[in-house]
Parts: structure tokens; sequence; C-alpha cells
């Protein structure tokens, strides 16, 4: 159960340690008091959205510190698997700074808002005023009856294989096309393909083309010299070439180097030399044949040239491109022309998963039929107490296509008297109506999902007299398994109250405060007298408020 919280910076409250008791605890104040910051604070410490505006004017952040006993089991497995201590006692904390910046801890441990969300949800339930106008709104119908029938694992199956059929459907859709558009798609892609495959491209084909026909293009000028430089290498009868020279000129340093050492680097230079330019002019020579003009070849080259420019132009920027897209291509052809098969399997799979489908969302629409019998007779009871003897709820529900969710279109109806044709939630309920039902389904729900701590931000709008002591009555009720916070307007919920805080406003230096007080016996007998009189206080007032606690006392 939530033990204390405290509050600093936090819109007009600058300070407050608020320290909460077992059973039913009541919050009453003026209107504009403060009494919504209490619940934005608690949202904000179980990791809801907050913003910089939470912050009080001037100040550069804003803390809240809520502290919890006896925590459930299932929160405690919970934390422990996430890497914190287990502890029944548990202290999360929030910082929002000015800039907005936010900084969450659990038992002094670093955490984020998602982590505190996800952990600490299974702590408090608040039921805020929009509760009840989210009750005339179907679409929420639904999940109040799968959170009661707890049919997670239900809902898990069917969705695992919903989601499998919507898979194949889409699937599906891409594959079956107009078969006037396959028929043209096959045959451009066949011709595609067996255009490139006639090609019978190779990787680095046309660099190779472009360095041949530029030889055979050049190949008289090539010819030419390399007989040019044969001649100068080689020589003739009457002048010698250069091949001759360079041994003549080896002979004589290497006569030298016989008188002087020093020079037989030079003549071993001049050597190489000779032997080099030897071997040069013997391979030119062995060439010189190669470079004979082929026209013929040439001619093929070109057409060779030619094609990949053509291709090119429909495939891509190189010869790997027009590859790439023919491999492609012939993929796609092989898909398209194997697709009926695949088509056939596909169907074949829809209908199996459809009728699993079908199998588990009936099994899902049992358990909310189940809950919505049990839950409205609870609803029954409940709304007889509250003094409301002729309403009765029924379930409007049908059998639709599949969907996320399963089956069922699901709306609450309601009959306010007896005879009367029930109709839906929304055209029927009062405001004061609205609350008890409210009231009525929001006390099963805690009785069912065993969250310690539920939280009501006025269930009683709209009501008053013996209807509002009929509500503090069941919040009493609630409160022998729960702690229950409350903030009411009524003097009948509050005079039932195990522990009454007070919230007041004050104005001072041009600035507004709100603190938040416990009140002993004589301040719960003037908070009762206020709720009663409003801000004429009487002795009347006063002894009706007495005699109020007075009898709760007694009751008890």
């Amino acid at each position: 159960m939530l033990s204390s919280l405290q509050i600093e910076n936090v819109a007009v409250i600058q300070k407050a340690n608020v320290h909460f008791e077992k059973g039913l605890n009541v919050l009453t104040g003026e209107t504009g008091a403060g009494k919504s910051i209490l619940i934005d604070s608690i949202n904000a410490i179980l990791g809801n959205r907050t913003s910089k505006d939470l912050v009080r004017t001037g100040a550069a952040k804003a803390v809240i510190r809520a502290a919890f006993e006896n925590v459930p089991p299932a929160v405690l497995d919970s934390l422990e698997k996430a890497g914190y201590e287990r502890s029944e006692a548990l202290l999360l904390s929030r910082e929002i700074t000015a800039e907005g910046k936010s900084t969450c801890r659990i038992n002094g441990m670093p955490a984020t808002a998602a982590i505190l969300r996800e952990l600490c949800g299974g702590l408090i339930n608040i039921n805020g005023q929009h509760d009840s106008v989210g009750l005339l709104n179907p679409a929420h119908h639904e999940s109040i009856l799968d959170a009661y029938a707890q049919n997670r694992t239900e809902y898990q199956e069917y969705y695992a294989v919903y989601r499998e059929l919507v898979k194949i459907k889409r699937e599906l859709d891409a594959q079956i096309t107009d078969e006037s558009e396959k028929q043209r798609r096959i045959d451009l892609l066949s011709y595609q393909v067996q255009e490139i495959e006639d090609a019978a491209l190779t990787a680095g084909e046309e660099q190779t083309l472009e360095s041949r026909r530029k030889v055979l293009s050049n190949a008289s000028t090539i010819r030419d010299r390399i007989a040019q430089c044969y001649a100068l290498l080689s020589g003739d009868d009457e002048t010698p070439g250069a091949v001759d020279l360079l041994g003549e000129a080896s002979n004589a340093v290497d006569a030298a180097a016989q008188l002087d050492g020093e020079l037989s680097t030079s003549a071993g230079q001049l050597l190489d030399l000779y032997y080099n330019a030897k071997d040069v002019a013997a391979d030119l020579i062995g060439r010189l044949d190669a470079y004979e003009t082929n026209d013929a070849e040439l001619d093929e080259i070109e057409q060779r040239i030619d094609l990949i420019y053509k291709l090119k132009r429909k495939y891509g920027d190189t010869v790997e491109d027009i590859i790439a897209f023919g491999q492609k291509a012939r993929e796609e052809l092989e898909l398209i022309q194997s697709s009926q098969e695949r088509v056939e399997h596909l169907q074949a799979e829809q209908h199996r998963l459809y009728v699993l489908a079908r199998e588990k969302a009936e099994t899902l629409t049992q358990t909310r039929l189940k809950a919505f019998e049990e839950l409205n007779k609870r609803i029954s009871g409940t709304l007889d107490f509250l003094n409301m003897p002729g309403v009765r709820m029924t379930l409007h529900h049908a059998r639709g296509p599949l969907a996320s969710h399963g089956q069922d279109s699901i709306e609450f109806y309601i009959s306010t008297n007896p005879g009367e044709a029930p109709k839906p939630l929304a055209k029927i309920a009062s405001g004061g109506e609205l609350s008890r039902i409210t009231l009525a389904i929001k006390n099963a729900m805690a009785d069912k999902d065993a969250v310690p701590t539920v939280i009501y931000d006025e269930i009683d709008s709209g009501v008053s007299g013996k209807a509002a002591s009929r509500i503090g009555e069941v919040l009493r009720q609630s409160a022998e398994g729960h702690q229950i916070l409350c903030i009411t307007h009524t003097a009948q919920i509050a005079a039932l109250a195990d522990c009454h805080l007070l919230i007041q406003k004050n104005i001072a230096n041009e600035r507004t405060y709100t603190e938040i007080h416990p009140l002993d016996e004589d301040g719960r007998v003037d908070a009762l007298a206020h709720l009663i009189s409003g801000d004429h206080v009487t002795e009347l007032s006063r002894a009706n408020a007495r005699e109020m606690l007075e009898q709760t006392r007694n009751g008890r």
C-alpha cells in the first residue's frame, strides 16, 4: 500500500509530506485547492507522462517521492527480474526539471519512466473523472471484460494466429494480380532474359574488347615502330646497331677494369645493358608478326562493342549491371511462372489459419461472455445497494469479421426501470447514475486485479444524500481489502474515512501555496461542516457533522 507521498515544488504545492493509512483515506478541499495535483503527482511517480508545466513557477525542479509497504509479490517478482533489490518496502522517486528533463529511481537505483510504468503499474489503480465519461464509449467495454476475465493468455494465442493470417493474406493479395498484366510481364521478362542470355556477356569483357580494338586499329603503326626500334638495336651491314655498340663499350671497359679494379662495377653494368638490349631486340622481332592487320577480327570486335552499348542503354551502365539485371529478371520470371503453385499453397494455408483463428476467437469470446455474467452479478448487487434497484445491465454482443481484438462487437446496454427495453449506456445514464455505475464496475474490478491501492477521483460526482451515503458504504467495504484513496465533495463519504486529509489553498506575497493536513476529530468536524453548509458554517452544521462521525463509529 501507499504509506507516504512527499511532494516538492509541484505546481502550487511548495512542500508536502502526506501519510496515508490502511482502509479509506479521504481528501477534501475547496475547488481549485490542488486536489488534482495529488493525482498528477501519483501518476508521475508511476512513470506516466509529465511535462515541465508540473514544476512550480520559479523552482529549478519538482521532486516526488512515494513509499510503499507490503508490496504485492507479482510486483516484487518483476522488480527482481529487472535487477532491483527485492524488498517489501519500496521507495520510488522522480525529479522533473524546469527544462522538462526527468530522473527516476527505484530504491535509490536509476530507472526510467518506462521502467516505472512497466514494473510499478500493479501498485495503484487510479480511477479519474474521465473514467465515467470513458464508460460511455463502447470501444472501452470490451477492454473492461478482458480485464475482468484476465484472458491475456487466450488473447495472445488468438493474436498469434491472426497475425499469421494477415501476413498470408497480404502475400496472397500481392500474388493474385490481373491475368493480362501478368502475361504482359511474362512476355517482357522473357524477352529481356533471352536477349541478355544470347549476348553471353562476361565480367570485364568490355575493357578487354576496347583494348584489343585499340591494338588492331593501330596495328600498322605499332609494326612500323617495332621495326624501327629493331633496326636501331641490331643495325645493318653498313651501320652497327645499339647492341653491337654496347658490346664494344662493354669489352673496352672490361679491359680497363683488368688494370683498375674500381672499373669492374661499370664493366658489369655495361655488360647487363648489352644482354638486356639483345633480349629486347629478340623479343621485338618475335612479336612483329602479331601485329598484322586483321580487318575481320576488328569488324567482329566493333559489332560486339556495339551490342554491349545497345544493352547498356536498356539494362545498366556496365556489363556487370547488365548481367545483374538479367539475373533479377530471370528470378522474377521464375517466381511469376511458379506463382500459381504458390497461390494454391497460400490459399490452403489461409484456410487452415482462418479455421484455427475462428476457434481461438471463439475461446476468447467465451471468456468475455462468462466474464460479463460474473461481472453483471457483482454490478447488479452493488447498484441495488447504491439505491439503483431497477437498473439492469445487459450485453449487446455480435460476432463479426476477425480483427486484431477478436471477433466480438460488444456494448453495454442498460435499463433504468423495470419493463423498459435496454438501450446503449450513453443514451440512458445521467451524471449521478453514471458515477454509481462506474463505481460498481471499478469496485468489482478492484477485487479481481488485486491492486493494493485504489484511487477514486470524485466518484460521487452528480450524487448527494442517500446515494452519496451508499457510495461511501461501498468504498468502506472495498477498503476492507484494499487501501482506498478518495477525493470527494460529499460529507457522507468523508465521514466514513479512516484518514481524512484536508487540502487548503493560501495566498501569501502574491504566491499561491497549497498544503495538505491530516485532520483530528475537531478538524474533521469543521471539514464536514464545510461540506454540509459551504462557507457559512453554523453550529447546526457542526452538530450534524458530529452526529455523522458518531454514527460512523457506532456503525463499525
